[in-house]
């Protein structure tokens, strides 16, 4: 198939690049210099012009807890128009087949775990992160409602957990989680130092998953694609406390210090495990465990000498 990806340099982009299957596609892999998301109808030419037969959205503005709560109107406006303006573009262009990637930050703060897909639009929102999840809630909508118009129209929605991986954005601050530790426990073995600050108290839950493993699950979509419901977690279904990560990439860097909790700071919702039964009947699972992961993404974080 032809195939644009968009956010072709983010961190799931690039994992499904490398994926042994991507040889099997043509992948138009635009950079944003050469298709703004921003701009309808140069997105409207644009497809016009190569006509693909599939679309995957995976582009967004991202980032970790502290860059959530610094901008919360750049995360909803830029995610929400870039959505909205690909898929209506491409629903008006004639491309019948789109996988949009969502976020597991839609669910309800207080949902019960583990997260069902019907859970969603059911209660209030994370307010740390309340506006990438507004705008990917929204986008998951509107790929709905497109596959109710008739024409044979199918815009399909996938939720994966936590992500974590090659080309992952190990920045102390923007970053997220796993690559932002990644980073500081780096720096703090480098200099000897005797502790490193985790924010929260350690207890809140998280499940993280390679971007490899969710780049290997887009490529069984592709091949499976009527047999997916229009919204489906994509997960591991486990999860681990913040306290337990740590420690993790303590062990895989060899870092010995301490561990101070803060508790003054915000840690987000206290629990996100998917519900992945979809997942499960389709027979499909992660092939990496979290201890292999962690090794891969810290040799890759050694490999760009970040810090």
């Amino acid at each position: 198939m032809r195939i644009l990806l968009t956010g072709s340099s983010g961190m799931v982009g690039q994992n499904i690049l490398e994926h042994k299957s991507a040889s099997e596609h043509e992948f138009l892999a635009p950079l944003r210099s050469e298709l703004d998301l921003l701009d309808r109808l140069k997105i409207e030419s644009y497809l016009e012009d190569v006509s693909p037969d599939f679309v995957i959205h995976a582009a967004g503005r991202v980032g970790g807890i502290r860059a959530n709560i610094a901008s919360p109107a750049e995360f909803l406006v830029e995610n929400l128009n870039m959505a909205l303006n690909l898929f209506e573009s491409a629903h008006a262009t004639g491309v019948l087949r789109l996988i949009n990637l969502a976020s597991s930050c839609m669910y309800p703060r207080f949902a019960t775990n583990p997260l069902r897909e019907e859970m969603l639009l059911s209660g209030e929102l994370e307010p740390t992160n309340e506006g990438y999840a507004l705008a990917k809630i929204v986008a998951t909508r509107h790929c709905s409602y497109l596959s109710q118009s008739g024409r044979d129209v199918c815009y399909k929605t996938l939720i994966p957990c936590n992500l974590f991986g090659r080309h992952d954005n190990f920045d102390a601050i923007s970053g997220h989680m796993i690559p932002a530790v990644i980073n500081r426990m780096s720096v703090a073995k480098k200099k000897n130092m005797d502790s490193i600050e985790a924010w929260g108290d350690g207890t809140a839950r998280r499940e993280f998953m390679l971007a490899s493993d969710l780049a290997d699950f887009v490529f069984y979509a592709l091949s499976n694609f009527d047999d997916l419901p229009l919204v489906m977690n994509v997960g591991v279904g486990q999860d681990h406390s913040i306290a337990d990560y740590y420690r993790a990439i303590a062990s895989t860097i060899g870092f010995e210090g301490a561990l101070k909790f803060d508790s003054t700071k915000p840690v987000g919702m206290q629990r996100k495990l998917l519900d992945i039964s979809e997942q499960k009947k389709l027979g499909w699972k992660p092939a990496k465990s979290l201890q292999e992961g962690l090794k891969e993404a810290y040799h890759y974080f050694n490999q760009r000498k970040t810090f």
